[in-house]
């Protein structure tokens, strides 16, 4: 093989390598900081057909319905601790911050934050879900010129 030949081999061969670490490098560290979403059901008896439960110290999402009765505020901070559950076991999450204003018991919630037992998340964020019928009532009263009435609540003296 002509030197000159052999000498570009080299450099290409030195190429690819360097861009194959490169990228194996790069996939690596993202797949340590994707946040993996789970339902209370999939964190406590596994995900997929392999029934793959999550590992303490994972950062994940975790989304479901705030128990009712579940949610206790610390009255000194702004520590507040609650369940979600969909339609099987509860997942307890712990939180330290101002909740949004949406976020009440039985509404939808996903908290994102690490897994510090199995079935207890600390959250370092905490979404809420509104209603897919929520409209806000200015627009309501614009669009339509009545008064927006709220879906979720029954009015006195229907369905009794």
């Amino acid at each position: 093989m002509n030197p000159r030949r052999k000498q570009r081999l080299t450099w290409v061969a030195i190429l690819v390598i360097g861009v194959s670490v490169a990228t194996g490098l790069m996939l690596y560290a993202l797949s340590q900081s994707i946040d993996l979403f789970y339902t209370p059901t999939e964190l406590v008896e596994g995900k997929g057909k392999d029934k793959q439960k999550p590992q303490v110290g994972q950062r994940m999402r975790v989304g479901g319905m705030v128990v009712e009765g579940s949610v206790e505020r610390d009255r000194e901070t702004l520590e507040v601790s609650f369940k979600i559950t969909d339609i099987g076991p509860e997942v307890t999450v712990l939180y330290q911050g101002i909740l949004p204003d949406l976020f009440r018991e039985g509404q939808g919630i996903v908290a994102q934050g690490e897994l510090i037992e199995p079935t207890v998340l600390k959250a370092s964020e905490v979404l809420a879900k509104h209603d897919e019928e929520y409209m806000p009532p200015e627009l309501a009263e614009q669009m339509k010129g009545i008064k927006h009435v709220n879906p979720n609540k029954v009015e006195e003296g229907e369905g009794q």
